[in-house]
């Protein structure tokens, strides 16, 4: 039996996306573009990506809002899932990074359907509010703000969109109740409103693979 390694998760997922996923050189160039800018490499793997993609069309989701672009791998899987006439608004805190984003959406040939918002997620998120509601929300930035997050995802939302917060795992740390990594107790406080908050109807899963022991969250407003 293969042991529970990390070299093993990794191989794993690689098997996983050599399978069901077809190759993309639009996305392998996004890719390239993230690593020779030298952006941290934290962004969701191939799979997660495509899971991402699968989530919208399986929803139906026309309008997608995506807080933390960084260099916008994540946001072509929506942007594509959206389909011709969608939109997805994306906000990244960092000019760069929405720079580097905006060339690889482009490239990927999306463009037309992904606004770029530049600014901490806190500060953009109330310009949006009396706009249509969104259908698909996905969390994937600072994590110490999860809970301003998914508050304005169900004030931003309808009853029926699909919230999808990611890196839920934090390497197990999350049962650590004496944690003081912020980005622990903000994951923790943003479970804790996932379970609490009567707006959401959630669950999470544990994954192992490329991003090591790690976790999603799935919530629907209700």
């Amino acid at each position: 039996m293969a042991q529970p390694t990390p070299e093993n998760w990794r191989a794993s997922d690689e098997l996983l996306a050599e399978i069901l996923l077809d190759r993309d050189p639009v996305l392998d160039a996004a890719l390239d573009a993230q690593r020779r800018a030298g952006l941290p490499e934290i962004e969701v793997s191939p799979v997660s990506g495509k899971l991402l993609n699968l989530l919208v069309r399986m929803s139906g989701a026309r309008r997608v809002l995506e807080i933390g672009t960084l260099g916008g791998y994540s946001t072509i899987w929506l942007a594509r899932g959206v389909g011709d006439g969608g939109q997805v608004t994306t906000i990244e805190a960092e000019q760069v990074n929405a720079d580097i984003a905006r060339e690889n959406i482009d490239a990927a040939g999306v463009g037309d359907r992904v606004q770029i918002l530049v600014g901490r997620g806190a500060d953009v998120l109330p310009g949006l509010d009396g706009s249509e509601p969104f259908d698909l929300v996905f969390i994937d930035a600072d994590k110490e703000s999860n809970t301003i997050y998914l508050d304005w995802a169900a004030r931003l939302g309808r009853a029926g969109t699909v919230v999808v917060l990611d890196n839920t795992g934090r390497d197990g740390e999350i049962v650590n109740a004496s944690s003081t990594d912020s980005k622990v107790r903000g994951t923790i406080e943003g479970l804790r409103m996932l379970g609490e908050d009567q707006r959401f109807d959630a669950t999470a899963l544990q994954t192992v693979g490329l991003k090591g022991w790690d976790g999603i969250a799935i919530a629907l407003v209700v």
